[in-house]
């Protein structure tokens, strides 16, 4: 098939989905596809006529992940046509041309329906969930909304507005966290009223609202869905501080099993609730869920990613693997999935 693996983007996740794009591309094409890597805000100025059966090693442009919160306005500086479109120069056509788009984007305009509302009105296919519920799974603060009215066990939290007064509190320590973000871009602890308001302050960086919810101390899983039905699940154990950026994505600085080792009927009831989360969040394709299990082995419901990290040391390939799924058939399924389906869109 014809495929455009789109990654990059102007979100503080831009890195990651860098990462994520450049392995997916090199899967797809060990598996004989007519794949090319795009940066969906850059694009491609050059001669696109017959690209998709060129020998091009769009991978090579493509570097390790850098460091977080990439210099968005340094990127813009590189167009060269001064438009103010989110896409860059070829992409739609690029995109039209193709079988299917396979999404490695992360975070804002890209994971949270804004892409997919696009692509549904231009009938192009893509691999993930669709726009309205990309929307619901991004925003940290409708997703808890609908987790309490249909019996998901999440911490307490509030939502808070930038300048808004806080009408309740949450007892330290709690977390601080941007309400439309992923990869723990913009998240904090805080055990007081410094680290809180510091916390703060981090947070509304990334956006005009933010979470404040319980720290639950304990152990952090997650549990991939791929078409309804969860994979094993995954551990997560940093070995320093809680599950940031840093620990997501520089190898070595977690230490991850799966499948866990857990009893069968916790691993059960994990699978249970991811599943269901899948449902109530309408989502398609895959997605992937994160939890933590406090000492008494109450679980809680952190979030839902609807298009989880693909990068060398990213949780959802782990925990294919785990059921005897290489990358490459990963990969492969997802984009089948989303070419079979999309006319049920």
């Amino acid at each position: 098939m014809k495929v455009v693996v789109l990654a990059g983007g102007n979100s503080s996740e831009r890195d990651v989905s860098l990462g994520s794009g450049k392995m997916i591309y090199q899967a797809l094409v060990k598996k004989g596809h007519q794949a090319i890597l795009l940066d969906v805000y850059l694009g491609y100025e050059g001669n696109t006529e017959g690209i998709f059966t060129c020998k091009k090693d769009w991978a090579a442009q493509i570097g390790d992940i850098a460091e977080m919160n990439p210099d968005i306005e340094q990127i813009k500086a590189l167009r060269t046509n001064g438009s103010r479109s989110f896409f860059g120069p070829g992409v739609l056509t690029l995109c039209s041309e193709a079988d299917v788009v396979f999404l490695a984007l992360h975070g804002a305009n890209g994971e949270d329906g804004k892409i997919q509302a696009c692509f549904e009105l231009l009938g192009i296919p893509y691999t993930g969930t669709d726009h309205v519920s990309s929307a619901i799974a991004m925003d940290k603060g409708i997703t808890k909304d609908l987790f309490r009215a249909h019996g998901i066990p999440t911490p307490f939290g509030i939502r808070l507005k930038k300048g808004e007064a806080e009408e309740e509190k949450v007892p330290f320590p709690c977390m601080v966290k941007t309400c439309c973000g992923g990869s723990s871009v913009g998240v904090c602890i805080a055990e007081n009223e410094e680290e809180y308001e510091a916390a703060k302050r981090e947070a509304f960086r990334y956006g005009d609202e933010i979470i404040v919810e319980q720290y639950i101390q304990g152990r952090e899983f997650s549990v991939g869905v791929i078409d309804h039905k969860a994979l094993p699940v995954i551990e997560i154990a940093p070995k320093q501080g809680f599950y940031n950026y840093k620990n997501k994505y520089q190898a070595g600085s977690a230490i991850e099993t799966c499948p866990a080792q857990i009893p069968d009927e916790k691993a059960a009831e994990l699978m249970g609730i991811a599943e269901k989360v899948y449902r109530i969040l309408r989502m398609k394709n895959y997605a992937r869920m994160d939890f933590m299990m406090n000492r008494s082995g109450e679980i809680f419901c952190l979030e839902a990613n609807s298009l989880p990290g693909m990068t060398k040391t990213s949780l959802l390939p782990q925990e294919a693997a785990a059921v005897g799924m290489s990358f490459e058939d990963l990969c492969e399924r997802i984009m089948e999935y989303a070419v079979r389906n999309f006319n049920l869109i």
